[in-house]
């Protein structure tokens, strides 16, 4: 593959300034989050597909307060097998979207993920507990949710 033509197309001195900045503006800025208590916001909730190529429901959560403030959680869940759609449902429902979670089509699951989003983006926020299971897997569980609409 050519890749002159991205040379020609993109200002690449820009870019070699813009990686620049961004190393010297994040270095050792973010950390990673343990596993504990966090106010959060929904910045993003979609049925999207995995690496390996499974359809996959994807939560990204901003942490509102404390030492990791605008650092993130994702909540990502493959979802081909009953126990894991049960798991994404379980989550999905604990955000009080008001909006009826239920597995029929991926077409359909993915129309209810985007009716959720809608339904809480800027009008909710959360607290939930990030933890891990025996098996290792990150688990995130909706302890509080606050209606900031009210």
């Amino acid at each position: 593959m050519n890749f002159e033509k991205f040379d020609k197309e993109i200002d690449v001195e820009g870019l070699q300034k813009d990686i620049k900045d961004a190393a010297s503006n994040t270095q050792g800025e973010y950390k990673d989050v343990p596993h504990d208590s966090y106010e959060v916001s929904i910045e993003k909730l979609e049925l999207t597909i995995s690496k390996k190529g499974d359809p996959m429901v994807s939560c990204w959560m901003n942490i509102l307060e404390g030492e990791f403030k605008k650092s993130k959680l994702f909540m990502n869940q493959v979802v081909t097998q009953g126990f894991q759609i049960h798991i994404a449902n379980e989550f999905l429902r604990s955000l009080d979207s008001g909006v009826n979670v239920e597995f029929k089509t991926y077409t359909q699951y993915k129309e209810v993920l985007m009716d959720m989003h809608e339904a809480i983006d800027n009008k909710k926020e959360y607290v939930v507990d990030y933890g891990e299971n025996d098996k290792g897997y990150n688990t995130f569980k909706i302890t509080e949710v606050f209606n900031l609409t009210d």
